[in-house]
């Protein structure tokens, strides 16, 4: 085959892939990616993106004796499933690196991270500030009586200042429980009747 030869084909093929805004590309782009799930489209994009790249090193690589559409289709495979290996082993890497909130400090004392974060917002404060003609008690008395008495006892002591880790000890429950028992007192059904209008 002559380079006239080689010039015409690699045209032919160029135009095949790259008619209609890379239509054929993207085709082969997204039979690769059907097999794998969770990809968004700006990782769609990323992958037709790096497709480009490929496209033109397989073009230049080309030998001419086997099929260019499953030449193409190996390569962009093989980098796809590579791309795709790196970037969950970074994910891994991250995942590794960091930490709970509910994880003990490192001393193996019984207390969190969680429990020395300063938070400024106050539930009973928000409330009053919004309260109407004295229907704060009211609201107030319907919140508790959606909570169970450990609820009520730890939301006493939390008014009272006590840290979680007092709380735990003088309660007697463990880190999950009083986790799960806050969880409760702070979820928006519990809450809402304290800002209702």
């Amino acid at each position: 085959m002559t380079d006239k030869d080689l010039s015409a084909l690699q045209s032919d093929i160029l135009n095949a892939y790259y008619a209609d805004n890379a239509k054929k590309l993207h085709r082969v782009v997204d039979r690769i990616l059907s097999k794998f799930g969770g990809l968004t489209y700006k990782d769609t994009d990323d992958f037709y993106s790096l497709a480009n790249e490929v496209f033109a090193d397989v073009l230049k690589r080309y030998d001419y004796e086997q099929s260019f559409d499953g030449f193409l289709y190996s390569c962009l495979s093989n980098k796809i499933m590579s791309e795709i290996t790196k970037r969950n082993r970074e994910k891994r890497k991250a995942d590794r690196m960091s930490i709970s909130l509910e994880a003990t400090n490192d001393k193996g004392e019984d207390y969190s991270l969680l429990d020395c974060l300063a938070s400024d917002f106050d539930t009973f404060e928000e409330a009053s500030k919004r309260q109407e003609n004295g229907q704060y008690q009211d609201r107030v008395q319907q919140y508790i009586s959606r909570l169970s008495n450990q609820q009520v006892n730890i939301l006493n002591l939390l008014i009272d200042g006590y840290k979680p880790f007092e709380i735990r000890r003088i309660l007697e429950i463990s880190k999950n429980e009083y986790v799960d028992n806050l969880s409760i007192m702070r979820s928006y059904e519990n809450v809402k009747v304290l800002f209702q209008i």
